[in-house]
């Protein structure tokens, strides 16, 4: 395969990169609370947050039902898709960049599938640790997704000891198909109490309120810090584990921990939103386009990329129907899919070529 190089980044493309982004992100969140079945202008929205975040009060022009739309609704709401968007493209990211293939995801490695069980499980059996209390559910999922990550490589292996990045995918998509089928189980054997569930399960951020922010930060913070931690690593690795050790990377360490970090990430994003598929595909690929593969910065770019791109589709998914909306993980898979196919098709033909 041919190996990767690395692009060097001058000083101002890095400061244009960065801006960019993070404007993208402010107005992504700005359109995502200003838009909606009662359209707010955003120079309220500006107003509100802002009385809110330097604690002085809300203009009297602006009503007070409107403030509670924006503070307990919308805003929460475009925080936590933000969140859920950030932790599954950093995900999808140190995925790619660690097996080396475009392919590779939170969903189609069975993490994110597995992660769900756990949830299901935890809410099937009314588990709640009491050391654990409101974060039995994520630590569950989170648990739960890293043992099928390992039980995806341990099947890999089995069928192929080289690990071939293609027996580790289809070995994930196997692995996804049989969870789906246990978590289809479990919802079948219950009664109308978690019928719910299935909506769930098909990706949500609605009526989850700042609880659920809550519950996701710490675990992106967490993951964020420790896959940032092995970027050079990640560099390192993309040129092949023999040219890792060679100058002097612990390639095994850093293997898990990159596995441990994107297993944080996806386990906390399915308990708060369910399984939301693709974004850890479509956004990590579209940042490698743009910025290359240096993971110093394609980890924080990508990160800030996916929560611009998942404000943005939980927008679409709440108006384009509007008053009903469309579960944010139907979107991404309609999304996601054809460049699936598109990344696989040029993927084959650049092997076969090289």
């Amino acid at each position: 395969m041919q190996k990767p190089s690395i692009r060097k980044y001058t000083k101002s493309k890095i400061i244009v990169s960065y801006t960019a982004v993070l404007l993208l992100l402010g107005l992504a969140i700005a359109l995502g609370i200003s838009v909606g079945s009662i359209p707010i202008p955003l120079f309220h929205v500006v107003q509100i947050l802002g009385a809110k975040l330097f604690h002085y009060p809300v203009p009297a022009s602006i009503d007070s039902s409107i403030v509670n739309i924006v503070m307990e609704i919308r805003f929460p709401r475009v925080i936590l898709a933000m969140l859920v968007g950030c932790s599954l493209a950093l995900a999808g990211t140190a995925f790619q960049g660690l097996l080396k293939n475009p392919l590779a995801d939170p969903y189609t490695l069975g993490v994110s599938s597995g992660s769900a069980l756990g949830a299901v499980a935890v809410l099937f059996f009314g588990i709640q640790l009491p050391v654990l209390g409101n974060f039995t559910l994520p630590v569950v999922s989170i648990i739960t997704g890293f043992l099928t990550l390992v039980g995806v490589i341990y099947f890999a292996r089995l069928v192929q000891r080289s690990l071939a990045v293609e027996t580790i995918i289809l070995a994930g998509i196997l692995s996804s198909s049989f969870i789906g089928a246990l978590t289809s189980l479990l919802i079948a054997l219950t009664g109308d109490e978690l019928r719910q569930i299935i909506g769930w399960l098909l990706g949500s951020v609605s009526m989850r309120g700042w609880p659920y922010v809550q519950l996701i930060t710490p675990f992106l913070a967490a993951g964020l810090i420790i896959l940032l931690a092995s970027a050079r690593e990640l560099n390192a690795l993309s040129f092949g584990r023999q040219d890792a050790r060679s100058i002097g990377v612990d390639v095994k360490k850093h293997t898990s921990l990159v596995l441990f970090g994107a297993s944080l990430l996806t386990g906390s994003a399915v308990a708060v939103s369910g399984t939301i598929g693709f974004v850890g595909l479509v956004i990590p690929h579209m940042a490698r386009m743009i910025w290359g593969v240096d993971h110093r910065h394609l980890l924080p770019l990508s990160t800030i990329l996916g929560g611009v791109f998942l404000v943005l589709v939980d927008l679409i998914a709440r108006t384009i129907i509007s008053p009903t909306e469309l579960p944010i993980g139907v979107l991404t898979a309609i999304i996601g899919s054809p460049i699936f196919a598109v990344i696989f098709i040029r993927y084959r033909r650049r092997k076969v070529t090289t």
